[in-house]
């Protein structure tokens, strides 16, 4: 079956603003009518939220922690991107679109990346409106660094915490709904599944977390903003709650799943210290900027940094990509990082890292400051000093949480770095308008797959939440619910929502019921091996069948033998971790599907069949330019369904950044 990803028609740079012109309005007095349900309270789903109350709409918040604030959008430190061209360096609409469609290796839609370019520009002004800290020029005005994938400066930026700047922004919004009697908000609370009544969603079952209590919830429309699905990988830069469970309970119900396999591996986190460790630290890609990436020229090298020459160096970045340099996207960048480290010139106790070294930087700023300050003859150890103040104001805190972690003061030594599961760019398949193929169901940010194909560059994860939540949805869902003014608030005693309760009901009691030996946390921690071993940053088609296996042995041994302490009627954080970890024993078996068969390389999905001679990413364009949409038919069964990829303006090509 071809999708219909609803695309309209016209010139591409008209879409978007031909569509906001001609979509159909709902009056503000019957807003007032239509319920809206909000699950997530991230960036899309709190941006979402404070507008739809805004606008008018009866709308409810979910969120599984204790407060909207502690969403995982906080753990973004780098930046955002917007088409601004403050900088003056060439950079437009256009070129924005681009670069996201390239870093994506031409795997995401054309109307959608445009209209993301397009809508970048009006989140800054938002953010800024809202008193959101960017950082500043000497002058005060926003000052912007580079990422990667892009020659251009357009990341703007608040330190190191730009995620948790731009979240308190949007959460002020919300509350200040929350407190108007728009939005009604429920933490502590876990969608466990969606109610479709007469084919559309209509509603919720939650479970409060604190009683263990099932509650029925109504609305005219759900909206799922609960992130990406990275944990399934065990270790991640993922906080340690971040689930699939809700996307997964709306795949169940008929919700198409979009590209699972896209997911991406972040070139710069803290590499992975024993087994004892539960989550990996991320530091920021706004390091690539001044950070220069090398490894010793010699295998096994086992002096300190400091000790080897600057000729027995190898910054294989900026050997290999010189156009880019340290600035390539993530998984070039993560690829190249495995490569050297697989050949023998890994560094640290693992031998699985590299170096990220920020001494000629703390150099060239020292030179630059002591000039400004008319120290035209400082000697060495004053430019020094200089310049780790100037690197201390851009990125302190981050180097700060590296000295906390590592015990290392990355002023004085180079930063160790590794590669590590961070994103996934696949996610409920949605049209342009953002909705399921369930309708009144819609997907938001990060847990939809639209926008950055197979990899996504850095700084577009905040764009994309807050482009979703604050500027497309408030559109494209009034298009929808016009049509649905006359229904009535449905009674949760419906038989649908009966239905769906007993079947929450019965799979915990299922759960409980087992009464097995291993922890969850031990299942969990197999599934994230299978996965990184042979679904991670290499995949093959032996590797994958083989865990295709193992997982659905895995999955059957966890609903055999898993141990959950306490009671289903209390507060029982194993018992939440469970239901978690038997989705993600399904959506394992799903990416692998997804990897096997997709034979080719591109973006974050490596398969190592498909190379040049150089090791880079080989595409199938002929045979796979399409989104790989799947069905739920059971148990291990999938149907594929597939939406081919139209490039009226962008012709792919073999992406290069050398």
């Amino acid at each position: 079956m071809a999708l219909n990803a609803k695309i309209p028609a016209g010139e591409l740079a008209q879409k978007w603003e031909k569509y906001k012109s001609t979509c159909k309005l709902v009056n503000p007095a019957n807003k007032r009518q239509l319920e809206i349900i909000v699950v997530g309270t991230g960036l899309a789903g709190a941006s979402a939220a404070a507008s739809l109350g805004e606008m008018g709409y009866k709308v409810k918040t979910f969120c599984f922690q204790d407060s909207p604030r502690r969403a995982h959008s906080i753990a973004a430190q780098g930046g955002i991107n917007a088409a601004k061209n403050y900088q003056n360096d060439g950079d437009s609409t256009y070129r924005l679109f681009y670069d996201t469609i390239k870093g994506g290796d031409y795997r995401a839609r054309e109307g959608n990346v445009h209209r993301l370019a397009e809508v970048s520009a009006n989140i800054i002004d938002q953010c800024v409106a809202q008193g959101v800290p960017f950082a500043r020029e000497y002058g005060g005005l926003l000052s912007n660094r580079s990422f990667g994938g892009t020659q251009v400066q357009r990341t703007f930026y608040a330190a190191g915490q730009t995620g948790q700047q731009l979240l308190i922004g949007a959460y002020q919004a919300l509350e200040r709904q929350v407190a108007l009697g728009t939005v009604t908000q429920y933490s502590r609370h876990e969608m466990l599944d969606v109610v479709i009544i007469d084919g559309k969603a209509r509603g919720i079952i939650a479970r409060n977390l604190v009683t263990g209590e099932l509650e029925r919830h109504f609305g005219h429309a759900v909206l799922l903003c609960t992130g990406g699905y990275g944990n399934v990988f065990y270790l991640s830069t993922n906080a340690m709650g971040s689930n699939v469970t809700a996307a997964w309970k709306a795949h169940r119900k008929g919700a198409f799943f979009g590209n699972p396999c896209f997911t991406q591996i972040h070139p710069t986190c803290i590499p992975v210290s024993g087994d004892h460790q539960s989550k990996l630290t991320l530091m920021s890609e706004s390091l690539r900027n001044d950070g220069r990436i090398w490894v010793p020229k010699k295998q096994g090298d086992n002096r300190k940094p400091t000790d080897i020459a600057e000729e027995e160096r190898d910054y294989y970045l900026e050997r290999r990509y010189p156009a880019f340099g340290n600035l390539v996207p993530r998984d070039v960048a993560s690829r190249a990082a495995k490569e050297r480290c697989d050949a023998g010139y890994g560094v640290g106790s693992s031998k699985m890292a590299v170096y990220l070294d920020f001494a000629s930087a703390i150099e060239r700023y020292g030179k630059v400051e002591a000039n400004k300050q008319g120290k035209a003859n400082a000697d060495k150890a004053t430019i020094i000093a200089l310049g780790k103040d100037v690197v201390k104001e851009k990125y302190g805190n981050l180097f700060d949480m590296y000295a906390k972690i590592t015990g290392e003061n990355p002023y004085e030594v180079p930063m160790r770095i590794y590669p590590a599961v961070h994103y996934t760019m696949g996610g409920l398949w949605v049209d342009y308008e953002l909705m399921t193929s369930v309708p009144n169901l819609y997907a938001l940010g990060e847990a939809n797959f639209s926008d950055h194909g197979a990899n996504r560059l850095g700084a577009s994860a905040l764009m994309q939440g807050l482009a979703d939540g604050y500027f497309v949805i408030p559109y494209t869902l009034g298009n929808n619910l016009a049509d649905d003014i006359r229904t009535k608030a449905i009674p949760t005693d419906h038989p649908a929502f009966v239905a769906a309760e007993k079947e929450v009901a019965d799979r915990i009691n299922r759960l409980m019921g087992i009464k097995g030996k291993e922890s969850v946390e031990s299942f969990h921690k197999r599934l994230g091996k299978i996965m990184w071993d042979k679904c991670g940053m290499g995949r093959n088609a032996a590797g994958l069948r083989q865990a295709i296996e193992e997982i659905q042995a895995l999955r059957k041994e966890f609903w055999s033998n898993v141990r959950i302490p306490g009671e289903i009627n209390e507060f029982n954080p194993e018992l939440d971790k469970a239901n978690r970890v038997a989705d993600f024993l399904e959506l394992g078996e799903l990416m692998c599907k997804d990897a096997l068969d997709r034979n080719e390389s591109c973006g974050g999905h490596f398969r190592e069949e498909s190379q040049t001679e150089d090791g880079e990413a080989l595409r199938d364009d002929e045979k796979y330019m399409y989104v790989a949409a799947w069905e739920y038919k059971g148990e291990s069964q999938y149907e594929l369904h597939k939406e081919d990829l139209i490039y009226d303006v962008v012709h792919p090509s073999a992406r290069s950044y050398k």
